[in-house]
């Protein structure tokens, strides 16, 4: 008897991102997985993103919320989602080809792992383009692996488990959530294949708040050490160090 693939729902949070939605749509599409759903939550935006989205009305699922920031346009996309794994694409990164395949067979195959996580592969705008179809992108770094939520496949039961974003945070949401895996020793296995390419330029949020995401990792560091002596010593250890399970980022 054929094995059924794992219904899949892939979150695409975005933000003023009409430079980039037709591309990342596509390139969901292009996996060619089934069943697939593709959810895009529109977090206020004031571009164009809304009159792209709708011209994709048959083949996504449009949500619009106002700006409340990409850890409850996350949550937005959860709540909202059918599928039996979560997956999320920044709306200007972009995917490696048949990654959604191979990813989703590991978990229907190792029903132990909750999260399968591939390499990250940097890339840079080479320059700044005129309009929005001429941009081009180079690799830097070798590819790695780190904190990147674009970077991994997820059971929906593992949200369950650790719980949703916490829309408080407006950068960092993504260390603190795997933080919060790694506590509750969720068990996460990385492939060594590329699964994300982390596209960066001038609009990248994270390159605009240096200063501020820095700030806010001192601040998840703290709510772990509280979560850790609220808990007691009682409370079961992870299984591996939290180096080995997130990775490290390129020198």
């Amino acid at each position: 008897m054929e094995r059924e693939n794992l219904s899949i729902s892939v979150i695409i949070p975005v933000y003023n991102g009409e430079r980039f939605l037709v591309q990342a749509i596509e390139n969901i599409q292009e996996q060619n997985y089934q069943p697939l759903e593709i959810i895009v939550v529109d977090d206020g935006s004031t571009d164009r993103t809304a009159e792209i989205a709708a011209e994709f009305q048959d083949k996504i699922h449009y949500i619009y919320q106002t700006n409340q920031g990409p850890s409850s346009a996350r949550n937005h996309g959860i709540e909202n989602a059918k599928g039996e794994a979560i997956a999320f694409l920044d709306v200007d990164d972009l995917w490696d080809k048949g990654v959604l395949t191979e990813f989703a067979d590991y978990l229907v195959a190792h029903p132990q792992v909750g999260i399968v996580q591939g390499l990250i592969q940097q890339m840079q705008m080479e320059t700044v383009p005129l309009d929005n179809d001429s941009y081009q992108f180079k690799p830097i770094f070798q590819p790695y692996q780190f904190i990147n939520l674009g970077s991994a496949l997820y059971r929906r039961s593992v949200f369950h488990q650790v719980g949703l974003f916490d829309p408080k945070l407006h950068d960092n949401e993504d260390t603190d959530w795997f933080i919060r895996a790694w506590e509750n020793n969720i068990h996460k296995v990385v492939i060594p294949r590329i699964m994300l390419y982390y596209r960066k330029h001038e609009r990248n949020i994270t390159l605009q708040q240096q200063d501020l995401v820095h700030f806010g990792m001192l601040k998840i560091y703290k709510r772990h050490i509280d979560r850790l002596r609220s808990q007691g010593k009682d409370k079961h250890s992870p299984s591996v160090s939290w180096q080995s399970y997130c990775g490290q980022p390129p020198a």
